[in-house]
């Protein structure tokens, strides 16, 4: 199954980055309150549903929003399966602001072990999947956590990252592998020299026809993952906020050629259902174009 050649060429060679708008049920809640509503606002997951799109579709409808400077967008199967601007999710994304569409397949982690938390079972993938390829989403994200310098617990959130990534790419759709780092690790960096080895021993496994995104906690030393971005079965390298504010994951993003942002909490900061249209579209700008040059340095 043959991907969509446009949307590889955006995602390998467009400038801009990748917004992250794919807070699920665990982290949703975090989400409203830092866009100024509380959980005293809503009742049930129903109406709390209801309020985060009503915020994403704020973000992805803003002039702000668009194919310019942003590339691609991560959503949850419940916006995928939803409209903004009254049209589908999906195709709106790419026939109205021209930034290709992504969808977080995973279920969340399990519990820590080995100083990883591995991915949850994913039940009914391949149905997924095919549903996801029919809308028209060109890759998906799955994402494990990284807490300690584990070789076995490392190596196994590669192996099950790269399992995933094939069945992922048998569906015609591009993963994005995201063996995150947590950035308050001990010893984040001997982590991370640990991670790149795994990472480019499985790519070297890949065909380079079919090449996955890698999705990364921003490293210890400037610059650690070039071999990562050069590597031919890697079609990009974004990095994720990780918890760090706008500023510094920005700082540290431009301190690192060839990588570019997919943002979440990072891309929201600053915004809330309080502020008028032109004050949150100002807001966004404001944050877009910031992330967009960090991308781009």
């Amino acid at each position: 199954m043959s991907i969509n050649q446009e949307q590889k060429n955006r995602i390998a060679t467009g400038q801009g980055f990748i917004a992250a708008l794919d807070q699920s049920g665990g982290s949703t809640p975090k989400a409203l309150k830092l866009y100024g509503i509380d959980e005293s606002a809503y009742s049930g997951d129903a109406e709390m549903f209801a309020l985060v799109h009503a915020m994403r579709s704020r973000i992805v409808t803003s002039p702000a929003f668009g194919g310019g400077r942003v590339l691609g967008a991560i959503l949850f199967e419940r916006t995928m399966d939803d409209s903004f601007g009254g049209k589908d999710a999906v195709a709106y994304l790419w026939e109205d602001k021209g930034v290709v569409p992504f969808l977080k397949i995973d279920k969340g982690l399990e519990d820590e072990a080995d100083g990883v938390q591995l991915l949850k079972p994913i039940p009914g993938l391949d149905a997924l999947l095919a549903r996801a390829r029919a809308k028209g989403v060109f890759g998906t994200k799955e994402r494990s956590v990284i807490k300690a310098n584990n070789a076995g617990g490392i190596a196994r959130v590669l192996d099950q990252q790269f399992e995933l990534a094939r069945q992922v790419l048998a569906a015609g759709l591009v993963p994005i592998v995201e063996p995150e780092v947590d950035i308050k690790a001990a010893e984040k960096q001997a982590i991370e020299v640990e991670l790149k080895k795994g990472l480019l021993a499985r790519l070297d496994q890949l065909d380079p026809a079919t090449p996955v995104v890698l999705k990364l906690t921003l490293p210890s030393v400037d610059g650690y993952f070039q071999e990562l971005v050069d590597h031919p079965a890697v079609l990009k390298v974004v990095a994720l906020s990780g918890g760090y504010s706008r500023d510094d994951a920005n700082a540290k993003l431009a301190k690192n050629p060839g990588v570019i942002a997919s943002f979440s909490r990072a891309l929201t900061e600053g915004l809330s259902a309080q502020q008028s249209d032109a004050e949150f579209n100002q807001a966004l700008d404001a944050a877009i174009e910031s992330i967009y040059r960090a991308s781009i340095a």
